[in-house]
C-alpha cells in the first residue's frame, strides 16, 4: 500500500493569507519570512553606488508584499550577512523592489560584484512610513542630501501616480561634489511631465560645473515657503536635519509637518538587536520617519 503526500498549497499558509501590519511590535516580533528575489537589472550611478531591482521569485508572495514610502528592508546576501536598506522605487509595481546601494561595507562590497539573474533574500517591509495622504492638498517640499536622495524616490514615485492630489512640489538637492550627483537622467522627466522645481547645489565644484556651490541651505534664498500650506520630507545626514528643519521652522513651518529618516540608524529591523536604540526608543520599529518634532525630543537623535 502506497501513501501520496498531499501537495502542498502556499496559498493555505496562514502567515501569507494577508500582509502582516510591520508596525505593530506584537506583529513585527514575528516577521522572519524571507522573500527570495532575483536580481533583474543592475545600473551604475557612481563609482560607489549602483541601483539594484529586484523582482520576488514565488508569485504569490510578489502579489502580497507591498509596501509604503519611507519603509525599508532587510536585504539579505547568503554567506556574507544581511543590511537594511531604504526601498526606492514606486509602491504601486508589485513584487519588485528598487535598492539603492552604496559600496561601503563586507555585505554591499559583495553585492556590488554580482550581476543580473543572482539571488537574494528579503525581509520586511519595516518601519513607519512618510504620510503621504495626510500631506495631500498643499505644497510639498523634498530636501535630499548626498545619498538621501535614493529614499526621496519612493514619496517622488507616490505623487507621481497621485499628482492631482498634491499642488506645487520643489526638490532641493545637496552634494558634495558633482561625481555625487545621483538619478539626474530622471530629472527632466520630473520637472517637464510632473512640473517639479528642482533645484540643485554642490559644496566643491569641479571645473565643469556650472550650476550653484555652497551648502544646501543657501537654496532657500530662491525660493518662498507658503508655512501654512507647506509640508517638508528631509533626508540624508542626520547632521544636516537640524539645519534645513530650523530654518523652515523659523520660516513658520511647523515642526509636525517636517518629516525626516533615521534610516542610517537601522539594523535588525525588528526591534531585537537593540542598536538603533535612542534613549527607550527603537527607532526601526517607531521610526525610521519621525516628523522633526518627535526627533527633537529623543536625546541624541542626530
Amino acid at each position: 500500500m502506497t501513501y501520496q503526500i498531499p501537495v502542498y498549497d502556499i496559498n493555505k499558509e496562514h502567515s501569507l493569507s494577508q500582509p502582516p501590519n510591520y508596525n505593530n511590535k506584537n506583529s513585527l516580533m514575528k516577521t522572519d519570512k524571507v522573500y527570495k528575489c532575483e536580481i533583474t537589472n543592475i545600473v551604475e550611478l557612481t563609482d560607489k553606488e549602483k541601483l539594484f531591482q529586484l523582482k520576488i521569485i514565488d508569485p504569490v508572495e510578489a502579489k502580497i508584499f507591498s509596501f509604503l514610502p519611507g519603509q525599508f528592508v532587510m536585504l539579505e546576501l547568503p554567506g556574507f550577512g544581511e543590511i537594511p536598506i531604504s526601498i526606492s522605487g514606486s509602491t504601486s509595481r508589485r513584487g519588485s523592489v528598487a535598492l539603492c546601494i552604496r559600496k561601503a561595507g563586507k555585505v554591499t562590497n559583495m553585492l556590488h560584484k554580482l550581476s543580473k539573474g543572482a539571488h537574494v533574500g528579503i525581509r520586511g517591509p519595516f518601519g513607519t512610513h512618510f504620510p503621504m495622504k495626510q500631506m495631500a492638498g498643499g505644497n510639498i517640499l523634498l530636501i535630499a542630501g548626498g545619498l538621501g536622495i535614493a529614499p526621496l524616490r519612493a514619496p517622488i514615485y507616490y505623487i507621481n501616480e497621485h499628482r492631482s492630489e498634491y499642488e506645487n512640489v520643489h526638490i532641493l538637492y545637496g552634494v558634495k561634489t558633482p561625481d555625487e550627483i545621483i538619478f539626474d537622467f530622471q530629472f527632466d522627466s520630473w520637472r517637464k511631465v510632473y512640473g517639479y522645481n528642482i533645484d540643485i547645489i554642490v559644496e566643491k565644484p569641479d571645473k565643469n560645473w556650472r550650476g550653484k556651490t555652497g551648502l544646501i541651505t543657501e537654496l532657500f534664498n530662491d525660493i518662498v515657503i507658503d508655512p501654512e500650506n507647506t509640508s517638508a520630507i528631509v533626508c540624508g545626514p542626520p547632521v544636516m536635519f537640524k539645519f534645513v528643519c530650523d530654518y523652515l521652522h523659523r520660516q513658520g513651518l511647523p515642526m509636525n509637518k517636517m518629516f525626516v529618516s533615521l534610516e542610517r540608524r537601522m539594523h535588525c529591523g525588528m526591534g531585537k538587536c537593540c542598536r538603533c536604540m535612542v534613549g527607550s526608543t527603537f527607532t526601526c520599529v517607531d521610526g525610521p520617519v519621525m516628523d522633526f518634532w518627535t526627533v527633537m525630543n529623543l536625546k541624541e537623535a542626530i
